[in-house]
């Protein structure tokens, strides 16, 4: 080969790869750092509907469908509640498709739509659609919270005591997620704050159209602090799901007013965001050999280049008692960190372990016992 011809194609080589780790980029940007919504997260499986009877309802069998707890059921135009796997399968009614393919769990209720053989669906750990009022019959306000790129908004639940509670959803939810403890906190008496932030439906957008997992977002937590003692609120506990446990830990430390956070709790903490980038960039496809460079190109999207958690001021800085709830089947936020967090602040962290739940879905997985060790942490802190 001419070295002008094999100059060519190194050239071309290294364009394609470029190319390529741009693509790569792409896709890893789009999977974890899209601006927030209910999206499915990449690498969910869809399942099929064979099959409805008299509170059951017969799905493709899968790990997913086997999951023990309650989720919800969401496709398009529909979206429904089930409950546990029901071990004797149903004859009757609608009940010829099952098969060894396919497992039978209690249909709990459809909040939208119907559920008709042939739906494909997916399992959510969002059990609720609309607002406290229409998903829980509970009184609210639709308040707005000064933010640093806008209104935030919020819903906001009364109650007796003068410590809030300030709920935060995670990756792929939204603030409907935390009305799956809404019912459990307002029987606590705690006034509730609901937090929609940068990114969501309603909320501004991200200067850059990216999320950051909780690095800038946090502000917008402050504001909602902020807020709640301008309000009536002598302290507050801040309770986050995935990226807004990542956003509690930063106001934790960070925050003007982080002398008023009693407490944090941190169901599937992201605490390493690359961690979580390359995992879900693998779940879209992106091959391992271009990790590396995956991640480079998100980073030269959004300006990440932040330490995980871990290996920061935070758990040294921490001064609230937290409350993880985490489990050995997320594999969006590996709990091993948890764990070490967990080891390395005995003093003020406590790691409630979760198994056969995935990311955000720890309360799915066992309602009962979530709600348990949720009631023995926050008694103290009221």
């Amino acid at each position: 080969m001419r070295p002008a011809t094999a100059a060519a194609a190194a050239v071309t080589t290294i364009l394609g790869v470029g190319a390529a780790a741009v693509a790569a980029g792409r896709y890893a940007s789009d999977a974890a750092l899209g601006a927030p919504s209910p999206r499915p997260f990449p690498g969910d499986r869809r399942l099929t509907v064979h099959a409805t009877a008299a509170g059951q309802v017969t799905l493709t069998r899968s790990f997913p469908a086997l999951r023990p707890g309650t989720y919800g059921l969401t496709g398009r135009d529909v979206h429904a509640v089930v409950g546990p796997v029901v071990e004797q399968q149903p004859h009757g009614s609608g009940a010829s498709a099952v098969s060894a393919d396919t497992v039978v769990r209690r249909l709990e209720r459809v909040n939208l739509g119907s559920l008709k053989p042939g739906a494909r669906v997916r399992l959510t750990p969002e059990l609720h659609r609309g607002d406290p009022h229409a998903a829980l019959g509970l009184g609210y306000k639709e308040v707005e919270i000064p933010g640093e790129l806008g209104a935030l908004p919020a819903w906001f639940v009364p109650g007796a005591r003068d410590t809030w509670v300030i709920t935060v959803h995670g990756l792929g939810t939204t603030r409907e997620h935390p009305l799956n403890v809404l019912g459990f906190l307002h029987g606590q008496q705690l006034p509730v704050l609901d937090l929609a932030y940068r990114g969501d439906p309603g909320a501004p957008r991200s200067p850059d159209g990216l999320a950051h997992l909780g690095e800038s977002e946090w502000r917008d937590l402050d504001a909602a602090i902020r807020y709640a003692v301008r309000y009536g609120a002598e302290n507050v506990i801040v309770h986050g799901w995935s990226t807004g446990a990542s956003m509690a830990l930063h106001a934790a430390v960070n925050s003007a007013l982080r002398d008023r956070i009693r407490g944090l709790v941190l169901d599937s903490p992201v605490l390493d965001w690359k961690t979580t980038l390359r995992a879900l960039a693998s779940a879209r496809g992106v091959p391992s050999a271009l990790m590396p460079l995956a991640v480079r190109a998100a980073q030269g999207q959004t300006g990440l280049y932040g330490a995980r958690l871990l290996d920061t001021s935070v758990p040294t800085a921490l001064h609230a008692p937290a409350l993880i709830f985490h489990g050995p089947d997320d594999t969006l936020a590996p709990w091993q960190q948890s764990r070490e967090f967990a080891a390395r602040r005995p003093d003020l962290v406590t790691l409630h372990s979760v198994p056969e739940a995935p990311h955000g879905a720890m309360w799915n997985a066992d309602p009962a016992g979530y709600e348990e060790a949720l009631r023995r942490f926050l008694t103290p802190l009221m």
